[in-house]
C-alpha cells in the first residue's frame, strides 16, 4: 500500500494514515471513490477527507472505524489511528498508552477526577478547556478525540479486566455543566455494570491509606506482569521494580477494602446523579 517511498523516508503516522485513506480510496477494487463519494458514506465534508489526506490535524475519532467499514480493511485505520494518537503525547506517554493497550487488567484509583480511560466527551472538553483557556476549539476537539480514542480496549471482544476506585470527592465535584456531570455519572454506572469490571467509591470518613499523595493505575499484561504508573503535575512515571509494585498494590487493597461495594459505590452515584 505504501509502495513508491524511500527506504530512508520517514512518514509520521499522520501522513501513514492519509496515504492509506487516498490509497483505499483510488485503489479501491469495486472503482474509485472521489472525497466528495466518500466524505458522504463518511457522513462527513469533503474538506474534512481532503484534510486527512494531506495530514493536517485533526482527525475525528469516529472516522477510523466507519473508514475500515466503508473500505472493508480489517481495523488496518484504527491501527493507524492510534498510532496518530500515540504520537500526539510524550515519549513516557506513549509506553504507558503502548502497556495499556495490550494490558489484561487495568486497575485504577483516583482522588481527583475520573481517570481518561473512562472520561465522557464532555468531561474530558471540560477539563481541557479549564486546563488551557487559550487552547483553539479544534485544539481542544483534537485533544477530546485522542483521549477518547484510548477508550476502544474497553469495547473490544477481550477488553481488560477493570477495578477503578474513586475518591468520593470525585463524584460530588462537578466538573462542565450538570449535564456533562450527569452523562458521566451515567457512563461511570455503565461500566461498573459489565462483567470484568468493577467500579468503587471510597467515602471521604475513610482511614488514610498509602496511596493518599495521588492516582495510581495498575497494568497487567499478558504475561501477567504489573507496572504502576503515577501522575502529578507535568510529571509521570512507570515504576517497575517488583519491590515497589507489590507495595503498590498491597496499598491499593487496602484501599478497595475500604471502598464502598460494587453495590453500594452504584447507588451513591444513583443518588448524586439525582441532585444535578
Amino acid at each position: 500500500m505504501y509502495e513508491g517511498y524511500g527506504v530512508d523516508e520517514v512518514r509520521t503516522p499522520l501522513e501513514q494514515f492519509g496515504e492509506a485513506l487516498r490509497d483505499a480510496r483510488e485503489l479501491r477494487p469495486a472503482g474509485k471513490l472521489s472525497q466528495t463519494e466518500l466524505a458522504r458514506r463518511a457522513k462527513t465534508s469533503k474538506s474534512t477527507i481532503s484534510r486527512i489526506e494531506r495530514a493536517v490535524p485533526p482527525t475525528p475519532s469516529h472516522l477510523p472505524a466507519l473508514f475500515d467499514q466503508i473500505f472493508e480493511t480489517d481495523g488496518l485505520f484504527k491501527r493507524l489511528y492510534e498510532e496518530v494518537v500515540a504520537q500526539t503525547f510524550p515519549a513516557l506517554y506513549r509506553r504507558r498508552m503502548a502497556l495499556e493497550r495490550e494490558a489484561i487488567a487495568v486497575w485504577e484509583w483516583s482522588p481527583t477526577i475520573v481517570p481518561g480511560l473512562f472520561q465522557t466527551g464532555g468531561y474530558a472538553r471540560a477539563l481541557f478547556r479549564n486546563g488551557d483557556r487559550r487552547a483553539s476549539e479544534e485544539e481542544i476537539s483534537a485533544s477530546v478525540g485522542s483521549r477518547l480514542a484510548r477508550q476502544d480496549l474497553l469495547r473490544g471482544a477481550a477488553p481488560p479486566d477493570v477495578q477503578l476506585v474513586l475518591c468520593e470527592s470525585v463524584i460530588r465535584n462537578r466538573i462542565g455543566s450538570s449535564a456533562v456531570m450527569k452523562d458521566q455519572l451515567a457512563a461511570l454506572l455503565d461500566i461498573g455494570a459489565r462483567p470484568t469490571a468493577r467500579v468503587q467509591v471510597l467515602p471521604l470518613d475513610a482511614e488514610p491509606h498509602l496511596l493518599n499523595d495521588g492516582a495510581i493505575t495498575f497494568l497487567t499484561s499478558p504475561s501477567h506482569v504489573t507496572v504502576a504508573c503515577v501522575e502529578a503535575f507535568r510529571t509521570a512515571a512507570i515504576i517497575e521494580e517488583s519491590q515497589h509494585v507489590r507495595a503498590a498494590l498491597r496499598g491499593y487493597d487496602e484501599l478497595t477494602s475500604e471502598a464502598l461495594s460494587k453495590r453500594e459505590s452504584a447507588a451513591l452515584i444513583r443518588e448524586q446523579m439525582e441532585t444535578l
